[in-house]
């Protein structure tokens, strides 16, 4: 999976203080994909027949002599060629993917994926509703912060943006063990200014960052 057993340790471990301390309950989420964004290796291939198709063209004005028997079999191989190669980059490298991917889609698709975690994995059973899920999407490189009912009036959504301002550069960086260590610390940082302190309640959520690899 995308977090080692030490690495998972170690969240499972800095989440069980933060709880510890300020009493709420955090869900840390790694998915490896929000969606599966089926239209990207076909916009990649358009791209592809584009520029092949670009390339035929430059040809044929730089060497009109060219043209022989095989000149449609070779102007089809080119343009079908460059489409393709570049739909298969789609597919297998996610960066060049990326740049496909409209970020008003990445951010709807990532925002419905976390919602629908939180309520499968019922974070709102809280006896206080004061559960939190730091969700992160890999492919994407999007978090997403959903604190339950419990926190409305006692947290801004600006102390949350804070908390995903912090961790958005590690994610970038592809260091999503970084991302959820500054996360965590960043939110407990958040609650003790905004006065959360320990209840001693019961550890009712898991503290092991949960790991899926997404659709």
């Amino acid at each position: 999976m995308f977090l080692s057993d030490a690495e998972s340790d170690l969240i499972n471990a800095q989440i069980g203080r933060l709880e510890s301390r300020t009493g709420v309950q955090v869900v840390t989420v790694v998915v490896g994909k929000s969606d599966t964004y089926a239209e990207l290796p076909w916009k990649a291939f358009a791209l592809g027949a584009a520029l092949g198709g670009l390339a035929v063209v430059l040809a044929d004005a730089a060497w009109p002599q060219w043209v022989t028997a095989h000149t449609v079999l070779i102007c089809t191989t080119t343009i079908l060629g460059a489409a393709a190669a570049s739909a298969l980059l789609a597919v297998f490298v996610p960066p060049f993917a990326r740049l496909f991917l409209r970020p008003a889609r990445r951010d709807l698709e990532v925002h419905q994926h976390a919602q629908s975690v939180f309520l499968t994995r019922e974070l709102f059973r809280t006896h206080d509703r004061r559960g939190v899920l730091v969700f992160v999407s890999l492919f994407e490189r999007k978090i997403e912060i959903l604190p339950d009912t419990g926190f409305h009036g006692l947290m801004t959504e600006a102390d949350w943006t804070s908390v995903i301002v912090r961790m958005a550069p590690l994610l970038r960086d592809a260091r999503p063990v970084q991302a959820l260590e500054q996360g965590l610390t960043a939110i407990e940082d958040v609650l003790v200014a905004r006065g959360f302190q320990a209840d001693g309640g019961l550890n009712e959520l898991p503290d092991r960052p949960i790991q899926e690899r997404g659709v």
